[in-house]
């Protein structure tokens, strides 16, 4: 076997922990170079990692040098990929993904983990807005500190430039009324202000645009799912019963819509003791787990029942900001990386949505 094969073999061997495939399968190797026994690399992913790049760099350094390489070199880089757009929204032309984050039921943590989920995003690398689609409740100005009063620059048209904070493009129906001002709109209205801000908003360059839907499945869900060309789409639940039976309710929704679902993450999955250690999952066990099972979706995550991610989001710093470098972080983190993971195997044709057959009676 030649130095060249023995090198690329030993490469091989290794499996990307969010793709599932070797290196190689996955178009990832964009140069495979020897000079003697010295070996040049370049890896650019599909998916957004910046955060686990030298934890890569040393991991495949250690799997070369083991196979008899004197030297390595490895460049890492990512490129994301485009979803097939489904519609033609001149404001969302340069915007890659759109994910809806979507949960059949309020009080889950849906907003604090659309929040979290989009900042990790960008702690990867990647340019991500939000859309905060709750137009009765909205909470990403609050979750991001966004000063009370703020408004979108107005352009030329009716046009206005999304509010910049903590590297995410924002747009809220909170930066343009009073936050003690009540929305009594019927649908019809609130639908009307979600259409007026997504095609208003110039979003520009992104690689995703996170969607905070309201809890449950009405008309702003239709709206967004007629109006904007959504890649896929992210159900939060608890392990509640409770919380399930409202969380399928809304994977079936998707489907009904064709928006396929990427899957679930668990919030307030177990409590941990701050004081002994001990572990009680208060809201039930495996209940997400079964629901991936049945609609053939992935365990995009689960994150404990902590204090801090709730405190955190209330003063304006979520997790990922307030600690960057912490285990609350690095869960986020992680799901950020296998939904881009997961979109881009759906944007290859390796993931379908939910397996359902809906009969209209």
């Amino acid at each position: 076997m030649s130095n060249l094969n023995k090198y690329r073999s030993a490469l091989a061997a290794y499996k990307d922990p969010y793709l599932g495939e070797d290196l190689f399968s996955s178009q990832i190797v964009d140069l495979f170079e020897l000079d003697g026994n010295d070996v040049k690399v370049r890896l650019i992913y599909p998916y957004a990692n910046n955060s686990v790049c030298e934890a890569i760099r040393t991991q495949l350094e250690a799997i070369l040098k083991a196979a008899g390489a004197d030297c390595v070199q490895i460049d890492i880089d990512f490129v994301i990929h485009s979803a097939e757009q489904k519609s033609h929204v001149e404001s969302l032309v340069a915007v890659k993904n759109i994910v809806a984050v979507s949960s059949g039921k309020g009080g889950v943590g849906k907003s604090t983990t659309a929040v979290n989920l989009a900042l990790a995003m960008a702690a990867e690398g990647a340019k991500v807005g939000v859309l905060d689609a709750d137009i009765y409740g909205p909470s990403q100005g609050m979750m991001l500190g966004v000063k009370p009063g703020t408004h979108p620059q107005p352009l030329a048209e009716d046009k206005m430039l999304p509010v910049a904070v903590n590297g995410l493009a924002t747009m809220s129906i909170a930066y343009m009324i009073d936050e003690t001002s009540p929305m009594v709109w019927r649908g019809p209205m609130a639908s009307g202000a979600i259409a007026q801000m997504v095609n208003q908003t110039q979003w520009g360059e992104l690689d995703y645009l996170f969607i905070d839907m309201p809890p449950g499945t009405g008309d702003i869900h239709l709206t967004i799912s007629q109006k904007v060309p959504v890649s896929a789409a992210i159900v939060v639940t608890t392990p509640q019963d409770i919380a399930l039976l409202d969380a399928k309710r809304g994977i079936e929704m998707f489907s009904k819509v064709d928006i396929g679902v990427l899957g679930v993450i668990e919030n307030m999955s177990v409590h941990i003791c701050a004081n002994c250690g001990h572990k009680e999952h208060i809201f039930g066990e495996g209940g997400a787990q079964q629901l991936v099972e049945q609609y053939h979706c992935e365990m995009l995550g689960a994150l404990p029942l902590d204090i801090n991610i709730r405190t955190q989001a209330d003063s304006g710093t979520p997790s990922v900001v307030a600690d960057g470098n912490g285990e609350i972080a690095f869960i986020y983190k992680d799901i950020a990386r296998r939904v881009s993971a997961q979109l881009h195997l759906k944007n290859q044709g390796s993931v379908s949505g939910p397996s359902l057959t809906i009969v209209e009676d």
